[in-house]
């Protein structure tokens, strides 16, 4: 390191340098007031401080690569002293959910499984980090191959909510999501399934994106539901959600569901959307989300962030998609019965865990006892719903069906956006609930992503902003922006001018060490 970047290292401590937005610490670090080392090396040190067992403490991480994001980091700022940044981010940390395959670090979708397993290669998003400069920190817990709301189907334990360690952080993503809260990266990717990032958002107060489909490459994302999967980024600023999707996003050869059409222009519309001013555009409330079921303090922060978007000079009307309401039980036949096609490649013959290799088992006995062994009981669940919704008797009565409400919930989009700009609903029904509460009731468990899942099923955009607090608990509530397929841009314009309307208090929060040290 040269002597500019060591006296311009001490110019912020660990605690101002975790705090920070990515955009602010990207800034720093190009100009070496900061170097990315101590940059990332300030992140280590707080996961040391909180991340800690999933008995007490956040759990975001289940794999921690030090080494290698040191490593990282003095190449970024090899690099930025040459004058050759190799990306607006360069140098910034970023957490890594852990069913993207990487070569360095294990990949174990959060499954025993796959306990221990190294890929032989990168997801494109990773290798495209890789060459945007950024540093990856590790790779963040989930639910068991991303099926569940709560993090709480974890072969490793639950993450918990940074906001309170007794909650829940979301799910699948709640590892990105809590290590974000945090404090621990300012930056995330997830995956989306039928609201992976955006409800984990929710909960912890950050900002969670589902682009839309196609637009980022799902080459090296292990497989639930291959046509709903979507990765994504989680950060604590529209900003840095939006730089980051800008390095992750693009067609990939290796992905034969990448769309050629241009990224949209999410960065630009996030700056323009910062100056605050939404004359002209048109925003509809799915009238579907809200009544029985949604919590009144969510109601509450979701009718003042209307009132807000009002104040900004946008034009505000309920807007009726019927066919929403057939969004959850479609998505409880479709995804299942991907994933039960999908996971069949984890039959103990070429990686992974092989219970019973004596000889004394014949190959299909070593393969029941590997999946009994090997998964966990939600994962079974959806393995035995998906088999049984594609047999042969139950075939046009579950999954065709599904998919023919599938079909009806993407005209309801399509109606929509052709009187509307975007769509807006609380991003989920609830504040994050205490661990445990749902943990034996799966209908209870699912109704957490009840508004996310229309958008999964039709493929279009969709994010979430936080809006506030609830005032039933002081738990953080997110505000979901719905756009067009291929107009992302839409939803980040809209949700910066929220973010910026709505003061310091919708910008980064990082919860107090010392209230985590009291909580555990």
């Amino acid at each position: 390191m040269s002597d500019t970047q060591r006296s311009g290292a001490g110019a912020a401590s660990g605690s101002e340098l975790i705090s920070l937005d990515a955009a602010e610490l990207a800034r720093r670090i190009h100009a070496r007031e900061v170097s990315s080392v101590d940059v990332t090396r300030a992140h280590l040190e707080r996961i040391e401080a909180v991340d800690g067992p999933a008995e007490s403490g956040v759990h975001a991480f289940l794999h921690l690569d030090a080494e290698g994001a040191l490593a990282a980091a003095e190449a970024a700022d090899r690099a930025i002293a040459d004058g050759a940044p190799a990306s607006p981010l360069a140098g910034v940390p970023v957490a890594l959910k852990d069913n993207l395959t990487t070569t360095d670090m294990p990949t174990t979708a959060a499954s025993r499984i796959l306990e221990g397993w190294r890929p032989p290669y990168d997801a494109t998003v990773v290798a495209r980090l890789r060459a945007a400069g950024l540093v990856p920190l590790g790779k963040t817990n989930l639910d068991e191959f991303a099926m569940g709301s709560s993090t709480e189907n974890s072969a490793f334990g639950p993450s918990r909510n940074p906001w309170d360690l007794t909650r829940i952080p979301g799910g699948s993503g709640g590892g990105s999501s809590s290590a974000v809260a945090a404090g621990e990266s300012p930056l995330a990717l997830g995956s989306d399934t039928g609201g992976s990032i955006r409800q984990p958002g929710a909960v912890t107060g950050t900002v969670g994106v589902k682009p839309t489909y196609g637009t980022v490459s799902r080459y090296g994302l292990i497989a639930f539901s291959s046509s709903l999967d979507q990765i994504g980024p989680c950060a604590r600023s529209v900003l840095d959600a939006a730089l980051l999707h800008e390095v992750i996003g693009g067609q990939d050869a290796n992905d034969q569901t990448s769309v050629s059409a241009p990224l949209p222009p999410v960065v630009e519309a996030a700056q323009a959307g910062a100056r605050g001013d939404l004359s002209g555009v048109r925003i509809g409330i799915v009238t579907e989300f809200s009544g029985e079921g949604y919590q009144p303090g969510v109601l509450g922060a979701f009718t003042d962030a209307v009132r807000t978007l009002g104040e900004l000079g946008a034009e505000v009307v309920e807007v009726s998609c019927p066919s929403f309401t057939y969004a959850l039980p479609a998505y409880y036949l479709i995804a299942p019965s991907e994933a039960s096609s999908n996971l069949a490649r984890f039959d103990a013959m070429r990686y992974g865990l092989r219970v019973g290799d004596d000889g004394e088992h014949a190959a299909d006995e070593v393969m029941s006892l590997t999946r009994e062994a090997g998964f966990g009981a939600e994962v079974k669940r959806r393995i035995m719903i998906g088999t049984h919704a594609l047999s042969a008797g139950s075939y046009d009565a579950l999954y065709g069906k599904a998919q023919k409400a599938r079909t009806l919930i993407v005209r309801d989009f399509t109606a929509a956006f052709e009187t509307c700009d975007v769509l807006i609903s609380p991003t989920t029904p609830t504040t994050a609930f205490p661990i445990g509460e749902r943990a034996d009731d799966p209908l209870a468990m699912y109704l957490a992503d009840l508004c996310t899942i229309p958008s999964n099923l039709a493929g279009n955009a969709a994010l979430s902003v936080p809006c506030g607090l609830s005032a039933d608990d002081g738990l953080p509530v997110g505000l979901q922006i719905m756009a067009p397929a291929l107009a992302d841009d839409r939803a980040y314009r809209v949700a910066a001018a929220y973010e910026v309307a709505r003061g310091p208090g919708a910008g980064p929060r990082i919860p107090e060490l010392r209230a985590l040290e009291t909580t555990r």
